[in-house]
């Protein structure tokens, strides 16, 4: 049974809290938790999902991942957007926004974090790190 204390409140308040490091650095990162006990990488999570452990250290991801799936979304913009979850080289996954053409964002894709922010939702914002070779399409 998972009782939680003011001490781990706090704890994991402060390990959630930040999406996209917003302090001065060489290159973009996305602050994600890597669980002590067992070493699954997760982004914004109070409990491990492997093994429920509470004990979740922040660190730094470089940015670079792969779009694992891409869908256009319609509704409440007045241009189509899309929304991708990318697997970031870590090993988590993080739902963000490709930028370009929604027609040109397929699964497979590498990508890299920009230095863009969306304002609306406050996801992370990616561009792609190279034109993927599209002979057939």
């Amino acid at each position: 049974m998972y009782h939680h204390s003011g001490s781990v409140v706090r704890q994991a308040g402060g390990s959630a809290a930040g999406v996209l490091d917003t302090a001065p650095r060489d290159s973009d990162a996305i602050l994600f938790q890597r669980c002590t006990w067992c070493g699954t990488a997760m982004y914004h999570r109070l409990l491990c999902p492997v093994c429920q452990g509470s004990d979740l250290r922040t660190e730094r991801s470089e940015g670079v991942g792969t779009i694992r799936h891409s869908t256009t979304v319609h509704r409440n913009t007045p241009a189509a957007r899309n929304v991708s979850l990318v697997e970031m080289a870590e090993g988590f996954v993080v739902r963000g926004r490709v930028m370009g053409p929604p027609i040109g964002i397929h699964s497979g894709d590498r990508v890299r974090l920009s230095t863009a922010k969306d304002p609306v939702r406050g996801e992370p914002v990616f561009q792609l790190v190279d034109e993927p070779f599209r002979a057939w399409t």
